[in-house]
């Protein structure tokens, strides 16, 4: 069997009606090489007017990865980064040591009637990263490397495949790849990390022969190469990597190998102690269900 678990989404709702299907982290797994949060965002379909923003809101100890397919979203942060998301772009957003961000619907958009379709991640950073500096990195579709191969294109969005390599910066062994496959297609995948899993936002797959319900990633065992196929033509995910130098705890947006970091960061939104986004701080998101489980004795 070259599948070692299945995880089935759970909606979770953001606000403003916002809701995203969520596969990590799962109960049989808090990660999957670093990424630890895994988030599908729509499809939704916004009438004119209608705003689907997050306020400004903190990070520590990870990296958010943001990947759309359809619409637009206008980030800013503390650094003073102002960048407009677009499909096929990537945008790694480094929190180490202490991060806040918005994202909003581009004003330009917001009189019209739009649709937004995306996947965002968010990758722990290893324990000798934790507290790097923050930092914002934007590669554009076009800097994104394309492989052509019999039947499918394969986007090479993080890391390493096919003898080429992402430009995106990364703090560990890191893959995350945008496969698409015409009807009746397959393709083998070999040397994936130690660690890896496959989704389908659009159409099913099957692995090996084996059915791939909807809303549904697969975990592969370890060192398995696998032959992915589709009927009907599917757009599938592959993400993974080496696994997590340990176990991290994760409160809210916060996330660390720390419990008293977790708590030290809560402390510095709920004191506002975190740098602001500059023309976007009159409001924010207030800290939520303090104190954590660990603390309720």
């Amino acid at each position: 069997m070259a599948i070692a678990h299945r995880f089935t989404s759970h909606d979770k709702d953001l606000g403003g009606g916002f809701t995203v299907r969520r596969l990590l982290p799962a109960a049989a797994r808090q990660s999957i090489g670093p990424f630890l949060f895994f988030d599908h965002m729509g499809p939704v379909e916004a009438p004119a007017g209608a705003r689907h923003d997050v306020r400004p809101h903190p990070h520590i100890g990870l990296a958010t990865v943001t990947y759309l397919f359809e619409g637009a979203i206008m980030h800013r942060d503390s650094l003073g980064t102002e960048q407009r998301i677009e499909p096929g772009a990537v945008n790694w957003m480094t929190a180490g040591s202490g991060i806040v961000h918005s994202e909003r619907t581009p004003e330009d958009l917001l009189e019209r009637t739009r649709r937004t379709h995306g996947l965002q991640l968010w990758a722990a950073l290893p324990r000798e990263h934790e507290e790097t500096p923050a930092a914002f990195s934007h590669t554009p579709a076009g800097r994104i490397p394309e492989i052509d191969l019999p039947g499918a294109t394969v986007r090479l969005l993080v890391g390493s495949a096919f003898g080429q390599t992402s430009p995106v910066p990364t703090f560990s062994q890191t893959l995350y790849l945008d496969v698409q496959l015409v009807a009746g297609a397959a393709i083998e995948l070999d040397n994936l990390p130690q660690e890896c899993a496959l989704y389908a936002p659009f159409g099913t797959i099957e692995i090996d022969g084996e059915p791939i319900g909807a809303n549904t990633m697969a975990m592969l065992e370890p060192g398995e190469a696998v032959r992915v196929s589709s009927a009907a033509g599917a757009r599938f995910v592959v993400i993974g990597g080496a696994p997590l130098d340990g176990k991290r705890f994760i409160f809210w947006n916060f996330v660390s190998s720390s419990r008293e970091r977790i708590e030290q960061a809560a402390s510095d939104w709920e004191n506002n102690r975190f740098v602001p986004v500059p023309g976007d701080a009159e409001e924010r998101i207030p800290l939520p269900n303090w104190p954590p489980t660990w603390r309720r004795d």
